[in-house]
C-alpha cells in the first residue's frame, strides 16, 4: 500500500523521487566506508568484527544499510563525518541536547551493528508533518527511521541529501524532565549559509530540528521496511 494514500492528498507534495544514483552500497563496502571513517573503533568494535558481520549478513547485498546502536555511534559524533562536497557536517547551534535524541516507539535489535531494510526518504511526506507521517508509516507495517539511521545513511549515500529534498529522522525524540516528549523533532537538510550557520557553512549538511506538528514543503519523513540482527 502507498503510504501517501494514508494521510490526505491536499497535505501532500510529491518530491523527486530517490534515483539510482543514491542506492546504497553491498554491504562489504559500507563496513568499509564505516571503517575507513573511524566509526568502528569510536563505537568500541573491530574492524575485523565489522567485516565478518557484513559478510553473513550478505557481503552483496544493497537492500540495507549497516547501522550501528545509537548508544555506540551518537549523532554529536556522526554529524561532523558528513560532507557535501567540501563542506563538513554540523549540528545546529541551538541543539546542544542532540545526544538525548533517543530511539522512541522502535524497537531495535539486540545488536551493536544491524541491518536497516529498505530505508526511504519519505518524499511522499513532503508538506506533512511528523504526527501526521508517523500514523501512516506505522498503519503500512513500517517505522520511522532514527537520527543515527539517517545520519549513517547520509554517510555511505551523500546524495540522499538534495537541495529542496532532505528528511526528518522522527523515530528519535527527547523525553523532558516530566515524561512528556519535547515537540523538536530531528532532521537532517543542507544549510543555506543564513542566520547563525554563517555563510561559511553554505552548502554543508545541517542536523537540525523542526516541530512536531508542523510540515515542510521541502523536508520528506524517513522510514524504514524493518530492522534484523543481521
Amino acid at each position: 500500500m502507498s503510504l501517501a494514500r494514508l494521510i490526505p492528498p491536499r497535505r501532500v507534495l510529491r518530491g523527486a523521487p530517490i534515483t539510482a544514483s543514491t542506492a546504497l552500497p553491498t554491504l562489504a563496502a559500507q563496513a568499509e566506508r564505516l571503517i575507513d571513517l573511524d566509526i568502528h573503533s569510536r563505537a568500541g568494535l573491530s574492524a575485523d568484527a565489522l567485516r565478518e558481520l557484513a559478510a553473513r549478513a550478505g557481503a552483496d547485498r544493497t537492500d540495507a544499510l549497516l547501522a550501528i546502536d545509537p548508544a555506540l555511534a551518537p549523532p554529536s559524533s556522526l554529524a561532523p563525518l558528513m560532507r557535501r562536497g567540501e563542506k563538513p557536517g554540523f549540528v545546529v547551534e541551538d541543539m546542544t541536547d542532540v545526544d538525548a535524541f533517543a530511539p522512541t516507539g522502535v524497537d531495535l535489535p539486540d545488536a551493536p551493528v544491524y541491518l536497516v531494510q529498505a530505508p526511504d526518504r519519505g518524499d511522499e511526506f513532503e508538506n506533512a508533518s511528523p504526527a501526521e507521517a508517523l500514523e501512516a508509516i506505522t498503519a503500512a507495517g513500517c517505522s520511522p527511521l532514527l537520527l543515527t539511521e539517517g545520519l549513517l545513511w547520509v554517510l555511505q549515500v551523500p546524495e540522499v541529501l538534495e537541495r529542496n529534498h532532505c528528511f526528518m529522522t522522527i523515530g528519535s525524540r527527547v523525553r523532558t524532565a516530566s515524561g512528556r516528549l519535547d515537540s523538536r523533532t530531528p532532521a537532517l537538510w543542507i544549510s543555506n549559509g543564513t542566520g547563525r550557520d554563517g555563510k561559511e557553512r553554505k552548502d554543508a549538511p545541517k542536523l537540525g530540528w523542526c516541530w512536531w506538528n508542523n510540515r515542510h514543503t521541502w523536508l520528506g519523513i524517513a522510514s524504514a521496511g524493518g530492522r534484523t540482527a543481521g
